[in-house]
């Protein structure tokens, strides 16, 4: 067995920097490169970190997938969809047929396309925006997160749970953001007293709290991902909202990382999600202690989800003995999914995203006093985005 060096160049404006990696593989075997075009640099640059190290951790010190032995072409977009686009454009000509990592739907949308229209595999480990997953879904793209109305769909359920009959609801102005309000919509049953559009590097939300405030609802619902997310919870705790008036969010709104930055601010906030690290099962339990040993910090939803997606690519990987041009074999393994999830339930629907259950959940402090998200009770089982029926795959 052979060990070789693979550096890994990272752009973020006009600094790059190489990273060493370790690849072990038969010997004269060529790894298998997958471009890997996330976000590294600007606040939301954490997001991109966990999910490349979580990525890395499925591949592990022998560099392979499954057998597959890999090398990771890791691109930073710096949240700016041009950025990705170039990037995609030039791993394609450089033969990449596989493709992952990025974390931001309107990222996503200036990547999907492209690699799509090379005959390449696009398979997303967080964004599901809904303009893919009806009419516009590929057989070559598969969502192994959600889709993003579905998580916000269990909000709505959630809602109905916990008795809310008048709620403010808001989200920043760009796909998700939209998909995210309307997933709410589509499932609570009381009344929308307000839907409130930010900005999506908005940091003040001064004139939205003064708002909410003078409508008093039952709760609210929010989704902002990242810092946008940190300074909302805490500028809603700073003027007394958390409270008079409850607040729900889904789990991408206060992960981990956020827990930290917003300290007790986050205490008793609900919220939908499909995996905790409060889960109760072998897998999780595992990979949450080997994602803390590796990194020595607490691994976030996004974390999850692409240590799923690796370990997903790496069961098809296996079906076809690495051959990504055996593009039906490999498109067909993937539709079985046959691998263990960290979450509790994984199947692929008629669009390629998934079919799984959500939860509500809790911030609460545990005996050592730190902000946990705690399994309240399972409210959405098998559950399939509704843009699915409009997908026409063969």
């Amino acid at each position: 067995m052979s060990i070789r060096i693979v550096s890994t160049t990272i752009k973020a404006g006009l600094v790059a920097t190489a990273l060493g990696m370790v690849f072990a593989g038969s010997a004269g075997a060529e790894p298998l490169r997958i471009g890997f075009i996330t976000t590294l640099s600007t606040p939301a640059g954490y997001i991109g970190q966990d999910i490349r190290d979580a990525f890395n951790l499925a591949i592990g010190e022998d560099g392979t997938l499954g057998k597959t032995p890999v090398t990771l072409e890791i691109e930073d977009d710096g949240l700016k969809p041009a950025n990705a686009k170039q990037s995609a454009d030039r791993l394609v000509q450089s033969g990449i047929k596989l493709f992952t990592g990025v974390n931001f739907s309107n990222v996503l949308a200036a990547v999907q396309p492209t690699v799509l229209q090379s005959g390449g595999f696009y398979i997303s480990l967080n964004p599901g925006p809904s303009v893919f997953a009806g009419e516009k879904c590929n057989a070559n793209y598969f969502v192994a997160s959600y889709q993003n109305d579905a998580f916000h769909e269990a909000a709505g359920l959630a809602a109905n749970k916990l008795g809310y009959k008048k709620v403010v609801i808001l989200a920043p102005n760009y796909q998700a953001g939209r998909d995210a309000l309307n997933g709410f919509k589509a499932t609570y049953e009381g009344e929308i007293v307000s839907e409130i559009y930010t900005k999506l590097d908005q940091t003040d939300f001064s004139v939205e709290l003064a708002r909410i405030r003078s409508l008093s609802p039952d709760a609210i619902y929010q989704f902002h991902p990242g810092g946008a997310g940190i300074n909302f919870a805490k500028q809603y705790d700073n003027a007394g909202l958390k409270d008079s008036v409850p607040m729900l969010i889904p789990a991408f709104s206060l992960d981990a990382q956020m827990v930290k930055a917003t300290g007790d601010a986050a205490d008793g906030i609900y919220a939908s999600a499909l995996w905790t690290t409060e889960f109760d099962n072998d897998a999780s339990r595992d990979f949450v202690k080997r994602f803390k040993d590796a990194y020595g910090r607490t691994p976030t939803m996004y974390a999850e989800q692409a240590y799923d997606t690796a370990n997903l690519i790496a069961s098809a990987l296996d079906a076809v003995d690495g051959n990504i041009d055996d593009a039906d074999g490999f498109r067909a393994a993937l539709r079985k999914a046959d691998f263990t999830p960290i979450r509790d339930a994984f199947t692929f629907g008629p669009n390629q995203h998934p079919i799984q259950n959500y939860y509500l959940t809790r911030f609460e402090k545990n005996a050592d006093g730190e902000i946990v998200q705690k399994v309240v009770e399972r409210i959405a089982e098998n559950h399939q985005d509704s843009y699915a029926k409009d997908c026409k795959l063969d």
